[in-house]
């Protein structure tokens, strides 16, 4: 298997765990996204434990590529982050586990087994948010994407990717400053509150699907 994550002490104590289990080899670490990608073609993982918020493309689009390449990787998240903009693109990505960084050790062990033989494996918390949002009744009716400028259409298939300002900035090759402008924009024109709702908003409507890597204009 393969631990990501961008903290050196994090990656020593989860693969001191691992390496006392029977029938788990950790056959590489990776402290970015772009790592992630790489060592998973340079060792063709069964199981990839995984961060989200990583310096680079982040574990979301590092998910998305790696399952791309190797869909029969499973890859375990293993985050501090339990908000609807992390949760559910990371789901959509490919991931078939979701735990949060506090989950006992125990609970990771199986998580990965489960995650070998196929099975998807969730945080009781992660779990309640996505049955919550199954059975949320629909939205009023905003407005339509048609109202955004091509641009904006961009920033929020980024945001949706879980992307932050400076992310995306890199990626468009603009300024920061510019980036929040069209956030606001977005927002003002789509009748939203926040990031993680405009996330949502665009996967439904599909304008991101994170099935193809957004490219820059």
């Amino acid at each position: 298997m393969l631990l990501v994550d961008d903290h050196a002490v994090v990656r020593k104590g989860l693969r001191a765990l691992l390496e006392r289990e029977q029938g788990i080899d950790v056959a590489g670490e990776a402290e970015n996204g772009e790592q992630a990608v790489q060592a998973a073609n340079d060792v063709d993982p069964d199981v990839i434990l995984m961060d989200l918020e990583m310096p680079g493309i982040g574990g979301i689009e590092a998910a998305r590529r790696i399952v791309e390449r190797h869909p029969e990787s499973r890859i375990v998240v293993l985050t501090s982050h339990a908000d609807e903009a992390s949760v559910f693109p990371a789901l959509k990505a490919g991931a078939v586990g979701y735990l949060l960084k506090h989950s006992p050790p125990e609970a990771v062990l199986e998580a990965i087994r489960q995650a070998r033989r196929g099975e998807t494996t969730l945080h009781p918390a992660i779990a309640r948010m996505v049955l919550q949002e199954l059975h949320r009744p629909p939205e009023p009716r905003r407005s339509s994407p048609s109202e955004l400028s091509e641009r904006e259409l961009e920033v929020l298939g980024l945001v949706a990717k879980g992307m932050s300002n400076q992310d995306i900035a890199g990626a468009l090759v603009v300024s920061e400053p510019t980036v929040r402008s069209h956030v606001s924009s977005i927002l003002g024109k789509l009748q939203l509150a926040s990031r993680t709702q405009a996330a949502l908003y665009a996967l439904r409507e599909g304008i991101a699907t994170l099935d193809q890597p957004a490219s820059p204009g």
